[in-house]
């Protein structure tokens, strides 16, 4: 794969950046009181965050082995 050593970096790093933020965000959720109703079970604000943080890690981790693969290649 060919992509500039300043372009991989930034991959990375926007990678990392979003694998240390949004687990921080969840956590944040997780104890948020719109999360569980009266009866603890999940709301759609849990629903919803919870496919938010998940698609956006899952983004980080492809964009940080795209950017390491091309910083090695």
């Amino acid at each position: 794969m060919e992509l500039p050593v300043f372009w991989s970096v930034v991959l990375i790093v926007a990678a990392v950046w979003n694998l240390v933020v949004w687990p921080q965000f969840w956590r944040r959720v997780t104890k948020d009181p719109r999360a569980r109703d009266d009866a603890g079970r999940p709301t759609r604000f849990y629903t919803v965050h919870a496919v938010l943080v998940g698609v956006s890690v899952a983004l980080a981790v492809l964009v940080g082995v795209v950017g390491v693969l091309a910083l090695v290649s």
